[in-house]
């Protein structure tokens, strides 16, 4: 079985904490719709503060 090297993996960068984070197996089928690096920061983001 062939893995991928983790600095293959695709990145983006939170809106929220200006922080790169990596894609992960459980967002395979969505990562295009992937915008915060966690639920804190997805939190934080809709909740002004």
């Amino acid at each position: 079985m062939k893995r991928t090297a983790k600095a293959d993996l695709p990145e983006k960068t939170c809106p929220v904490c200006q922080r790169p984070f990596s894609w992960r197996r459980k967002w395979r089928a969505c990562w295009d719709q992937v915008r915060y690096c966690s639920e804190r920061c997805r939190r934080q983001r809709r909740g002004g503060g």
